[in-house]
This record gives structure tokens, sequence and C-alpha cells, in this order.
């Protein structure tokens, strides 16, 4: 695992945006990966918000980050901004004195000291690791956030036959193995933390959501979204 993700996606990097690009996708998300991220900030920032954590006073970590494309759209959110990925080739696209990274000498590996950000995202990552090695990348993650830190995990939800049908053709996931949010809770608790909160999210199309998004909102409880999100925290010392 440690020798293969990294060669994958510094293949991938060249052509990554490329690769993501197929027919349902783009008709659900007329502009592409920026409703995508847009969303995950969202539903990440109101929950933050209604635990009554204001962002602009949180450092963040974005473990598995790639090229960076929820960071940069977060440089406005958040009080410090750090990436991390086991490709170099995809890091070198993150070019922003907002925004410090640091290579994942191995995937299952966090490059940081224990007790540093207040918050820490995987977005779409978990499903790349190999599920003998989820639970020590999930402990890592533990290490490095704050006591009282929220840890948020999003995953494409399985249960969605849209998503299963757009991950089985996007090259970049001919390795994935999706997690069910039971699973993904259960890895959580493993490593310490306590789950808080599960939101599944990305039900509308870009179009109907800009009218509609109150209806998205009543279904945050309804596990069929694209995608979910999973919130944790680190106890207490």
């Amino acid at each position: 695992m440690a020798s293969r993700v990294p060669a994958e996606f510094d293949k991938f990097s060249d052509t990554y945006d490329d690769l993501l690009k197929d027919s349902i996708r783009d008709r659900f998300a007329a502009s592409g990966g920026a409703f995508f991220h847009g969303r995950k900030l969202d539903v990440l920032s109101e929950f933050l918000k209604g635990t009554g954590l204001d962002p602009s006073r949180l450092s963040l970590l974005d473990v598995g980050c790639g090229k960076g494309d929820f960071l940069k759209i977060s440089v406005s959110s958040f009080h410090q901004l750090t990436g991390c990925d086991p490709s170099e080739k995809m890091l070198r696209e993150i070019d922003s004195a907002s925004i410090s990274v640091r290579l994942q000498q191995s995937p299952t590996e966090v490059p940081y000291n224990s007790n540093e950000f207040d918050v820490l995202t995987a977005i779409c990552v978990f499903h790349h690791v190999l599920p003998d090695a989820r639970q020590k990348l999930c402990m890592e993650m533990h290490r490095v956030l704050r006591p009282n830190g929220v840890m948020c995990l999003i995953e494409h939800n399985p249960f969605n036959p849209v998503t299963q049908i757009i991950v089985r053709r996007t090259p970049v996931d001919a390795d994935a193995k999706l997690l069910t949010p039971n699973l993904s809770r259960r890895l959580a608790r493993r490593a310490g933390f306590t789950v808080m909160h599960t939101q599944h999210f990305l039900y509308l199309p870009e179009m109907l959501y800009a009218r509609m998004g109150w209806l998205e909102k009543s279904l945050a409880m309804v596990p069929l979204g694209g995608q979910y999100a999973v919130f944790c925290r680190k106890a207490d010392g």
C-alpha cells in the first residue's frame, strides 16, 4: 500500500481533473468540482458553528488533500490551513501562501506533532486505503487532533446507486472500496473518537439545490445522499 497509492496518484496528477469527468457527474453539477467542494465546506462550517465554534479562529488539517481544491476554497473560512498527501506531484499543484503542506511518507502516517490541529478533514480518502490499514490512519488522525477537536470524515455513500455508477466509471477510483456510514463510525470509535453526528448530503443537483437547499437539509438523516459526513470529537485529556 505505502508504495502503491503515491505512485498511482503521481500518475494521475497531470490529468486528474479530466479523469474525474463523467456525464452524470457533469449534469449534476454544472460548475464541476466547485459545487462539490463548496457543499463540503458548507456542511463542515454549519456543523462547527452549530456546536459554538468559530471556523475563523480554528486551524484545519486536510489529510489526503490531493491538489488542495478543498483547502483553496476554505482560505477565507479558517484561521490556518494545512494539508498532507502521499503524492508529491499532487502537492505541487498547491501554490498558495495561505496553505502549508507536507508529504506523507506513508499513506497511514500523518507528518505532524500530536495535539496540533483544531479540525481534521479526510475527504474521500479512506476508500483508497486498504481495509487492514484504515484503522492505523484513523488513529494517526486522532493523535494529531487537539483535545476537544473535531474530525470530519467524508465519504461516497455506497447506498446511493448513482454514486456507485460514477465510482465504477472513474479511473482514479479503480481501487475504491466504499465505506458504509456504520463502518466509518466504527473506525472512528476504535481510534478513540466520540461520534457526534452523521449527515447525508448531495441529494439535489446544483440547479435544484440553488432553489431548494432547504429540502436537502431536511433529508440530512436519510442515508441515501451521494455522500455523507461523520463528525467526531477527541476527548479532553
